[in-house]
């Protein structure tokens, strides 16, 4: 999810936490717990910070580690170690529970977008994403707000968002039970598909697609039961025998693109003087073109020039980067 829902989430379990008696009775403890779920509920993505380094260090390790099972276990007593240094008289064993409980639940609902994480690493480093909630779905912060106001109002907050999570938890049932059914319509559509990537948007009923045949890319969106056709490409395996490509293979914002995207087509051309080798995501059409990208320039001398990956919505600007980055 986005950082402002996972906010407004660690505030909601705040609120939840209420019903704990440990903590109802005691102010300390409550106002300690609130500091511990809004903090484990957005510190699995201190990983961002990567973005300073560059684009394929983000990428590849971006919900990684971070959101693994080690660090799951690890955040909730670091923050709880730091609140009982800050106060040493609050409740340690229901803090260190309900933080763990914000960690847990911000990897969970992780795993219900298009980009996923690798939440069970380190038992394997597969991606899990389940491509049932958009990273911003306005039913579920609206619902906070919503929540929030009561709160502050007429309700009990424990009563409150303890009925605000059993309606969210029925809502990723029926939306899960949406994308199984938008997936096999698709796979009537199209019968001799392999792959279907649906991700959602923040229209319940739309969907963008990406799907793969043993010889066909497909790229389309949902609009409720009507599937609309934008793209169709030739499927070819990328020739890994290709000097240039096993050159492009080894480069570090390539191996990065390769170890995050599932479905991606690629291609060469020569552009002023340079070899160029292009994969493309096909999950993310927007604006008229495939955002997410890796590229990279080889020179005559055959040697990387520069290279690229991440996300860039016009040609020029792409460009731009690409010399930005020879440049360094």
């Amino acid at each position: 999810m986005d950082t402002a829902t996972h906010i407004v989430m660690g505030f909601g379990l705040a609120g939840l936490a209420t019903l704990d008696p440990a903590v109802a009775g005691d102010p300390t403890t409550f106002h300690a717990i609130v500091l511990g779920a809004v903090a484990g509920s957005v510190i699995p993505d201190i990983d961002t910070v990567l973005k300073l380094k560059n684009n394929a260090a983000y990428i590849r390790n971006h919900r990684g580690m971070t959101h693994s099972l080690p660090a799951t276990l690890f955040w909730p007593f670091a923050i709880s170690a730091l609140a009982l240094v800050l106060s040493p008289d609050v409740n340690a064993i229901h803090i260190l529970l309900w933080t763990m409980l914000a960690v847990s639940l911000h990897v969970f609902v992780d795993i219900f977008n298009a980009y996923g994480t690798q939440a069970i690493r380190p038992l394997t480093s597969r991606w899990i994403a389940l491509g049932t909630i958009n990273i911003f779905d306005p039913f579920i912060f609206s619902l906070h707000l919503m929540g929030f106001a009561i709160w502050q109002t007429v309700g009990h907050p424990g009563v409150t968002f303890a009925t605000i999570y059993a309606i969210l938890a029925v809502y990723y049932i029926l939306r899960g039970i949406q994308h199984h059914q938008m997936v096999q319509y698709v796979r009537r559509q199209l019968p001799d598909l392999t792959k279907v990537y649906l991700s959602p948007t923040m229209r319940w009923t739309h969907y963008h697609v990406a799907a793969e045949s043993a010889e066909r890319f497909y790229v389309g969106k949902l609009d409720g039961k009507k599937l609309v056709l934008i793209d169709a490409f030739e499927r070819e395996p990328i020739n890994f025998d290709n000097k240039m490509i096993r050159l492009a293979s080894r480069d570090k914002n390539v191996r990065a693109f390769l170890s995050f995207s599932p479905i991606y087509r690629w291609s060469t051309y020569e552009r002023n003087g340079h070899f160029v080798i292009q994969l493309t995501d096909l999950r993310y059409f927007s604006r008229g073109m495939y955002p997410f990208t890796a590229t990279v320039w080889i020179g005559q001398n055959m040697k990387v020039q520069s290279s690229f990956t991440g996300w860039v919505y016009s040609e020029k600007k792409l460009q731009k980067k690409l010399v930005l980055a020879r440049s360094k």
